[in-house]
């Protein structure tokens, strides 16, 4: 328990939040993206490495889309005790310990990646790069504590931007390998994050600071998994993350195998979407602030709906330059959708906390009990849609050959997300004349403005 420690913190007093708190908290901030941005390098280090691995590997497309599924299943999974982590050993100390963690991955695949390695311990090593998965959530746990609710849309789409950011970043590292080095050296790739992997952790260890009023909440944790808007926004949650995190682990794979890109070539498109997915997060997180996360989640489903068809049309008459085009717009959609989603949660339970007769510091107290139990759950379970998409994708290319039947089945699941967007948090009740009805119905309004 030892390290930098703040024993009193209020971010919704805005005397404290001028005075300290916001120099502070944007301090936490920055060395936090930092942390989880090369976090998220390392989980998605497979979608990199599959480029690498031509025929001389002995591992075919179906091969390589289970070893990139199995990095976001447990990247997904270890996301829950990352969360509760925060709070036990302090944000700070917690982000030492997770960033010199990614180097376990990192040095095991610098190892293995060779020609002649057994498929089962590529598998293995897929597997331990699910850690760098799990940095998301401590850090979204830890950011979430330092920021008053009015900030939060834009801190916390700034935090998870920031890190996303470091899907295309690993994916711009392994296309300059592949062009300057060839494709035959993947080993620099892992080279030249060991050594940021180790800034990251100092970093930490000098600029941050934990929270001593945070602490795990086993009662709040317990009525976050009852409360059913923690399973619909873990839901609405595949429909974003889940698609942003599968697209970013598949793009390049889905290019060599339907479209014959050769890996320099796949590599050197691959990034294009994570970037820009990363990059509108935050934009996602101010509009949900400015207008509300339902309502910006909701057209984005619509959105996505539509660039998905876009893709399908595209796959069917296999047109690289149109697909390339509705692709793109998915990743932009769902990074904008990531941002919007994550703010809805502080509100919904701020607003259940309003409805519940709570007001002004209870009514905040409650919403971040609440809001920070389920963060956890919700990131992991939306990391599962990324499981999903490339195990939709590998299903897709075994029985026939493209991805078409696999973007139908997406574009499907983004037109359930808008019905339960709307019917949960946007559709207004019917009014009635009766005065108790009227007063019934005034909680679920709120949810419109979350």
């Amino acid at each position: 328990m030892a390290g930098r420690w703040i024993e009193q913190w209020d971010p919704e007093d805005e005397t404290f939040w001028k005075e300290k708190g916001e120099r502070i908290a944007r301090r936490n901030l920055l060395f936090s993206v930092l942390s989880e941005h090369i976090g998220f390098s390392i989980w998605t280090l497979w979608s990199v490495m599959v480029l690498f691995m031509g025929p001389e590997y002995g591992v075919d497309p179906a091969g390589k889309f289970f070893l990139i599924a199995t990095a976001t299943l447990v990247g997904a999974v270890i996301r829950v005790p990352y969360t509760f982590a925060v709070a036990r050993f302090g944000g700070r100390n917690w982000t030492i310990f997770s960033a010199l963690m990614l180097l376990l991955p990192t040095g095991a695949a610098f190892l293995v990646m060779e020609p002649g390695t057994s498929y089962g311990t590529f598998l293995a090593v897929a597997a331990l790069t699910g850690v760098g998965g799990g940095n998301f959530a401590s850090s979204m746990t830890n950011i979430n504590s330092f920021f008053p609710l009015r900030k939060k849309g834009w801190a916390l789409g700034l935090n998870a931007g920031g890190g996303n950011i470091g899907v295309p970043v690993v994916q711009l590292v392994g296309l300059l390998v592949i062009g300057v080095a060839g494709a035959a050296h993947p080993r620099i790739v892992l080279g030249v994050y060991i050594p940021l992997i180790v800034v990251s952790a100092l970093c930490a260890a000098l600029f941050m600071d934990n929270l001593a009023p945070v602490k795990n909440d086993t009662g709040a944790a317990k009525e976050a998994v009852r409360d059913p808007h923690t399973w619909i926004m873990s839901f609405l949650y595949i429909g974003t993350f889940g698609s942003f995190i599968g697209y970013s682990f598949a793009f390049g794979l889905v290019l060599q195998t339907q479209f014959g890109r050769t890996p320099l070539q796949a590599a050197s498109l691959t990034f294009v979407g994570p970037l820009l997915g990363s990059l509108i997060r935050p934009v996602g997180g101010s509009l949900a602030d400015r207008f509300g996360g339902a309502r910006i989640t909701l057209w984005t489903f619509a959105a996505m709906a539509a660039a998905t068809g876009v893709v399908v049309l595209a796959s069917v008459s296999e047109s690289l330059s149109v697909f390339l085009v509705g692709f793109i717009a998915l990743f932009v959609l769902s990074g904008l959708g990531n941002g919007s989603t994550y703010k809805m949660i502080p509100g919904i339970f701020q607003a259940k906390a309003l409805a519940k007769g709570m007001t002004g510091e209870a009514a905040e107290a409650y919403g971040r009990r609440l809001s920070g139990a389920s963060m956890g759950l919700i990131g992991a379970v939306g990391a599962l849609g990324g499981l999903a998409i490339n195990l939709a994708f590998r299903q897709s290319f075994l029985t026939a050959g493209t991805g078409t039947g696999a973007f139908v089945a997406f574009l499907a699941c983004y037109a359930v997300c808008f019905t339960v967007t709307w019917a949960v948090y946007l559709r207004r009740p019917a009014r009635t004349a009766a005065p108790a009805a009227t007063t019934e119905t005034k909680p679920q309004l709120s949810y419109a403005e979350v």
